[in-house]
């Protein structure tokens, strides 16, 4: 299928680090569609090659210089910038269709069977169900829809100041007109879900297809121990479902990625007296470190922090934690 692709975007050497570690888990899975990368112009030159490496197709897109509806969308709204360039993947016309997904992502199953779906399917967002979630979706390149697409969101903005609310704005009737473009779950199964209905998730989380690390913090953000397979500096239970997945992105990581990673950058980027066993690589600067503590917040800051997806996950608001709370309600 040379006219389908697999879709993701990065804007920072951050994500690039996670759409390695995707590009990577739709390889181990035989998939036999195209894999494209969209990047940002500050994704730097060694993760430019890693990403060569792992994808079919790297295009740099630049909405700031390029010229065209979005560059002059933004002398408009300059606030959107990040959201034109996730835009830019309607312009993939050379496609006949193709499957976004978010950099922070993680498939463990083939998902080719997106592919007999049509545009826009998605699966409900787990903060507001009559919303689609716009980290997997299945689309059809088109020009006329890219410049329709930017004309709605230089004139109507975006309602979440993201894309999520200008392509539900655009594909306003995705909640009620076709039901076979409602995407089951398990294709975009968020860390969100899992703690706000466990239930659910014990009884249909083994069928998840596609990991989606929504919220604040991303794996990239933690520190992996590779000799004892273990997140560090977390209180992590080998058994709790959702740190497994969390472990599966750093496995992937560091036996995958890191190599071709270290090949670009060589063996300068590692702190004297730093080993690989203690690995916490950001792209950019190839430093290995400990996350600081999380100060103390109060109640009102944690429930807001559960609002906007942010719930502290390894912490205070651990799947052990939250199992606990409901045991006692229920009891």
């Amino acid at each position: 299928m040379a006219d389908q692709a697999f879709v993701t975007l990065a804007t920072t050497d951050n994500y690039a680090k996670g759409a390695m570690v995707l590009g990577r888990s739709l390889k181990n899975h035989n998939t036999s569609r195209k894999l494209v990368a969209l990047i940002g112009p500050n994704v730097s030159e060694p993760s430019r090659a890693v990403l060569h490496k792992l994808y079919d197709e790297v295009r740099l897109v630049d909405v700031l210089d390029s010229g065209d509806a979005a560059h002059l969308a933004l002398m408009k709204r300059p606030d959107l910038g990040v959201t034109f360039t996730k835009l830019h993947c309607w312009t993939l016309t050379e496609y006949s269709k193709c499957v976004f997904l978010d950099a922070d992502t993680l498939v463990l199953s083939n998902i080719d069977e997106l592919f007999e779906r049509e545009e826009l399917s998605a699966a409900p967002d787990p903060g507001w169900p009559d919303c689609f979630n716009s980290g997997v979706f299945v689309f059809r390149p088109s020009n006329d829809t890219y410049e329709k697409l930017i004309t709605a969101c230089s004139e109507n903005g975006s309602f979440d100041g993201g894309d999520q609310g200008v392509l539900n704005s655009f594909f306003n009737n995705w909640a009620t007109a076709d039901i076979s473009k409602h995407l089951p779950f398990i294709y975009n199964l968020s860390s969100i879900a899992i703690y706000t209905y466990l239930p659910a998730f014990k009884q249909y989380g083994r069928d998840a297809k596609v990991i989606h690390f929504l919220g604040k913090v991303k794996p990239w953000d933690y520190t992996y121990d590779t000799t004892s397979k273990t997140i560090k500096g977390q209180s992590l239970d080998p058994s709790d479902l959702y740190p497994n997945y969390l472990l599966q992105w750093w496995e992937l990581f560091s036996s995958s990625v890191l190599p071709p990673m270290k090949e670009e950058y060589g063996e300068q980027p590692f702190h004297s007296g730093c080993t690989e066993s203690d690995v916490h690589v950001e792209v950019a600067q190839m430093h290995i470190s400990h996350q600081p503590p999380p100060p103390q917040i109060s109640s009102q800051e944690r429930k807001q922090q559960w609002e906007q997806g942010q719930a502290d996950y390894m912490g205070m608001d651990s799947f052990d934690n939250i199992a606990k709370r409901l045991d006692s309600f229920l009891k």
